[in-house]
């Protein structure tokens, strides 16, 4: 981290501090800009560093830069609920089905999936199995690496037709993993299944989230974009929900408990209050200095 903090702090204009936080295998590194700056140019610079930095980081490191909001760029959130999906299907729900489309919409930089089971492929190696074919858990990882992938295979030209080849490699069961060669040795093919247990497992969590005090629950949050019109952005959501629900499993539902769109009726309304009562006051007054006069 320090290579990555360091990289970033020369020669970046208009910079005015850089902070940086490490804990639970995750990184958080923040640049402080001189107010008036473009955000987009300041983006560009960090970027530029930033690419630099990460060839040169352990292989499996990855990162990049936080969506463009603000700390108060929380705009709604709700969870998912009814249905008997356990955390796993509620977390994959909304990872693969409500996040992307939410994140289609203009004025939302990012969608949080917060709390739930991030479900995972988890393979397990038998030392005593390996051991018998002569493998080592490093082959076993690069096989998984090098097989979960889509790849091209190039054209076949047949007169004026073309034929697109290519080569489906992505997991997509866990009969797929069990099926990936990992070494081929006196005219015998090992697979991952020969060598380890393949399971549905889920990655490791960093938190929960609850709710109302009655167990876990998984949460979306949409963060607005910087300068993006709160009202519009919390309307477009919530025509977007209300247009994902007959998509969702039967008995299965969004239940909206933040909305920024009502702090700002209600500040709007606080507003238009102060200023009749304002016009009202100095109306009084006008008529009260008037009649003096008179």
């Amino acid at each position: 981290w320090i290579s990555a903090e360091f990289a970033l702090t020369p020669d970046i204009t208009n910079k005015k501090t850089l902070r940086s936080v490490s804990k639970y295998a995750l990184t958080d590194i923040t640049l402080d800009f001189e107010d008036g700056t473009d955000i987009y140019w300041a983006r560009n610079q960090v970027g530029e560093r930033l690419a630099n930095v990460v060839k040169d980081l352990p292989a499996n490191i990855s990162g990049g830069m936080a969506p463009i909001t603000t700390p108060l760029g929380e705009m709604l959130m709700f969870t998912i609920e009814g249905g008997d999906l356990s955390l796993a299907e509620r977390r994959s729900l909304l990872d693969w089905v409500i996040r992307p489309a939410l994140r289609t919409l203009p004025g939302v930089a990012d969608v949080n999936s917060l709390g739930g089971l991030v479900r995972s492929f988890e393979v397990v190696p038998d030392n005593a199995a390996l051991q018998a074919r002569g493998i080592s858990q490093d082959q076993l990882q690069r096989a998984l690496e090098t097989n979960n992938r889509n790849d091209g295979a190039g054209r076949l030209g047949d007169g004026e037709e073309v034929l697109l080849v290519r080569a489906e490699g992505a997991i997509k069961t866990l009969d797929d993993v069990r099926a990936i060669v990992v070494a081929a040795k006196d005219g015998m093919t090992v697979r991952v299944g020969d060598v380890a247990a393949v399971r549905i497992g889920s990655m490791t969590r960093y938190g929960a989230v609850t709710k109302d005090g009655k167990g876990e629950a998984v949460e979306g949050l949409v963060l607005g974009l910087r300068g993006a019109n709160a009202q519009k952005v919390v309307d477009g959501v919530k025509a977007k929900l209300k247009e994902l629900a007959p998509m969702l499993p039967k008995g299965v539902h969004t239940e909206i408990f933040y909305d920024r769109g009502n702090l700002v009726k209600r500040a709007v309304r606080t507003v238009t209050k102060a200023l009749m009562e304002a016009i009202g006051l100095v109306g009084i007054l006008v008529l009260l200095f008037l009649g003096n006069l008179a």
